[in-house]
């Protein structure tokens, strides 16, 4: 989902181009007037091919601003990360393959692969071993349009992943992940309602795995940004499982659900995203009951964490859970910049303290 730049921040001035976004690379590079435009020329990724790409990063140590903040969760530190490939950007959604590895999507319709680099405290210092692929067609070619790659939604299960798109609404399976460049899509999972009831811009921004031995049964949940039904609740779906069927969320003060994750409890943690320009943009964590999730539910939670422009936040589109052996968990949000110069690409940490017997 593309938002509006919430917040002066100084990085990249190329422009990532990708079919229509192309067309707007020259002019975009001459109004910025600080790199020539060959330096803003993406590079061509073949089919079945990875290109490594570098990434640099800046340290965030201190979020600012005064967010809303449940006692349980901490603010660990986080990373601005930028990139001479002007490809590198448009972050939808993320998941840990183990504590330093990753996987995610750009809504440009990229795969993204790298890991985390930490420093001598175990705080976030950036990411390497950074690699780029696009997402390709059952043929095992390119889409030459965005309106059928726009990806939002990501879950990994082993050797394939799960990957949610709106315009052209659908969540597929690709495989094999051990060679990503050559991972081509399955025909599109069925839904329990009609995809056409969803926004073009409002889709499947969410898809998460439940548990195998839980009661969804290692089921697919797919939950959409503002997609709203008749009752003004968000649609949302159990695809497969003991309890495959439709649900609904509640929505709450003008946030939009950008991404979601399961946390070892079986809870469902919510990462929602709010920008008007009356008040600029927002970040929320919101908490789920686990056991709430089933067939005909309109699910809500408590707010874990909230925060304004002030703090060192942007558009938030993606988070994973990451567990530690003490039963705590590392949450990891990341930003889509949509290729706009005044936005950026953060990558942020917090640790939410395991629950209190």
């Amino acid at each position: 989902m593309k938002s509006s730049p919430p917040a002066a921040a100084a990085g990249r001035v190329c422009v990532p181009e990708r079919s229509t976004y192309r067309r707007r690379l020259g002019l975009s590079c001459a109004l910025a007037g600080l790199l020539a435009l060959s330096a803003c020329t993406p590079a061509v990724i073949p089919a079945g091919e990875t290109l490594s790409i570098p990434v640099d990063s800046r340290v965030i140590t201190q979020l600012g601003g005064n967010p809303t903040m449940a006692p349980e969760l901490t603010f660990l530190g986080g990373v601005e990360l930028s990139s001479s490939e002007p490809l590198f950007g448009a972050f939808s959604s993320i998941r840990f393959l183990d504590d330093k590895r990753f996987l995610g999507v750009f809504d440009t319709g990229y795969w993204i692969e790298g890991q985390i680099r930490r420093d001598a405290e175990g705080l976030l210092a950036g990411i390497e071993t950074v690699k780029l692929a696009p997402l390709l067609d059952a043929s095992g070619r390119e889409s030459p349009s965005k309106f059928h790659v726009d990806a939002e939604s990501l879950v990994v299960d082993g050797d394939r992943a799960f990957v949610g798109f709106e315009q052209r609404h659908r969540v597929v399976s690709y495989e094999p992940l051990s060679d990503l460049g050559k991972a081509v899509p399955s025909e599109p999972l069925a839904f329990p309602f009609d995809l056409d009831v969803l926004r073009s811009n409002g889709g499947l921004e969410s898809l998460v795995l439940a548990e195998k031995d839980g009661p969804l049964g290692g089921a697919l949940v797919a939950i959409s940004e503002k997609s709203y039904d008749d009752n003004g609740n968000i649609y949302a779906a159990i695809l497969g499982g003991p309890l495959a069927g439709e649900f609904r969320v509640r929505p709450r003060d003008d946030f939009d659900i950008t991404d979601a994750t399961f946390l070892p409890d079986g809870d469902l943690l919510l990462l929602e995203r709010r920008f008007t320009i009356a008040r600029g943009v927002g970040m929320r964590l919101r908490r789920v009951d686990g056991d709430s999730i089933r067939p005909d539910a309109v699910l809500d939670g408590e707010i874990l964490f909230e925060a304004n422009y002030r703090s060192q936040i942007d558009n938030m589109e993606g988070i994973d859970a990451i567990p530690e052996p003490n039963g705590s968990v590392r949450l990891i949000v990341v930003s889509d910049d949509n290729h706009s110069i005044l936005q950026r690409t953060l990558m942020l940490e917090f640790r939410l303290s395991a629950p209190q017997s």
